[in-house]
């Protein structure tokens, strides 16, 4: 099926306003909707998570009394169940909306492990939250998809949600969207500095998608071994947190985390926390290239926001921003020098190599091993 076909279907049903966080299974709908001069819906928010995103959903009817589409990857329900069971179930507010969910690690197909178990119970938690739903796959024919609407109005009569739950492939190929920023250096090449800067005894915790990918690659490549470095291939927005717990749990070594603009913006409120909570052991560092990378490179709801800056604000001891290498050597030059809480924002370019790798080990002996390199610490 045609994005414009299935967009401009969901536009049919009185639907002005769609929000939400991009998906790389909903990636030709998200790009249809981004391109400026698609004006299917009046209104199109990226939402810095899928939580928010309802909250959008629900100011669109209180003020308009017209439902909004809410799209997702499944891993986002996470987000959203809070928003949906305490103020739009009908045992509270009762507030219709159509939610677009990316199906990741549909059982009995070939996904990510981080999406294994959420795949597996994406149906029977919608069907725990109340919201009927209809499965979109390759075959489903616009007919069909028709139906599906319809059933989604009748749930919006009843002041309840409806969700159409997209398999993979759904979607015709279609030329994706490039999109670009100002920035030149790469950010594998931004890792590889950071992996070659790096002492035997530090710490490395990187952040969900490409970011851990790249570092994978680059520690084996560098060093020999990625034992040093905890990938958290799941759980976007909380890499900070698992990087400072450690951290404040092994004060002699230095716990360098790597983040990216998307998932800070996801949880931002975890600057505040760690600004207000300093351990004096851990780098945590940004690397921004104002775009949703692993899940096709569609921009965030906040291009041009100065990470540095938020980090300053809330209290941060030592706040730096580089855009380019040689800036970028110096600076890890006089951070190892001192010993404080330090964030630093680096400007990177969108866009990775075409034969980037994915980690050969299981989560669990991730984690094993990562733990077995602590306690030798």
């Amino acid at each position: 099926m045609k994005a414009e076909i299935f967009s401009k279907k969901i536009s049919d049903m009185g639907i002005r306003t769609v929000t939400g966080v991009p998906d790389s299974t909903l990636q030709q709908f998200c790009d249809y909707i981004g391109r400026e001069e698609e004006k299917v819906f009046d209104n199109h928010v990226v939402a810095e998570n899928e939580g928010a995103a309802i909250g959008i959903a629900i100011g669109e009817y209180l003020a308009t009394g017209c439902p909004a589409c809410v799209y997702m990857q499944n891993s986002g329900l996470g987000n959203a169940v809070n928003p949906l069971t305490s103020l739009a179930h009908t045992d509270v507010y009762g507030i219709p909306m159509l939610l677009v969910v990316g199906w990741r690690g549909e059982p009995e197909t070939k996904d990510e492990p981080q999406h294994k178990y959420m795949g597996k119970i994406t149906l029977g938690l919608l069907k725990l939250l109340d919201i009927s739903y209809a499965v979109v796959a390759s075959e489903t024919t616009e007919g069909e998809l028709e139906a599906f609407l319809q059933e989604a109005k009748a749930a919006f009569s009843e002041n309840k949600q409806y969700a159409l739950v997209i398999k993979r492939g759904a979607f015709d190929k279609e030329k994706t969207a490039v999109y670009r920023n100002s920035y030149s250096m790469k950010r594998e090449r931004a890792i590889e500095i950071i992996v070659d800067w790096l002492q035997q005894e530090d710490i490395v915790v990187s952040t969900t998608g490409k970011i851990s990918r790249e570092l994978y690659e680059q520690c084996n490549m560098i060093k020999g071994s990625h034992e040093q470095a905890f990938l958290t291939v799941g759980g976007m927005g909380h890499t900070n947190m698992i990087a400072c717990q450690i951290a404040c749990r092994k004060p002699k070594q230095r716990v360098i985390c790597l983040d990216g603009d998307g998932a800070l913006l996801m949880h931002m409120g975890s600057l505040a926390i760690l600004a207000q909570n300093p351990v004096d052991n851990m780098i945590h560092i940004c690397l921004n290239n104002e775009a949703h990378e692993s899940v096709g490179g569609m921009p965030t709801g906040a291009p041009g926001v100065s990470y540095a800056s938020i980090a300053q604000k809330c209290g941060y001891c030592k706040v730096c921003r580089v855009e380019d290498e040689t800036e970028l050597q110096k600076i890890l030059s006089e951070l190892r020098m001192e010993r404080q809480m330090a964030f630093l924002e680096i400007g990177v370019a969108v866009g990775s190599r075409d034969d980037l790798g994915r980690p050969g080990e299981t989560p669990e002996e991730n984690k094993m091993a990562f733990m077995k390199c602590l306690k030798e610490r």
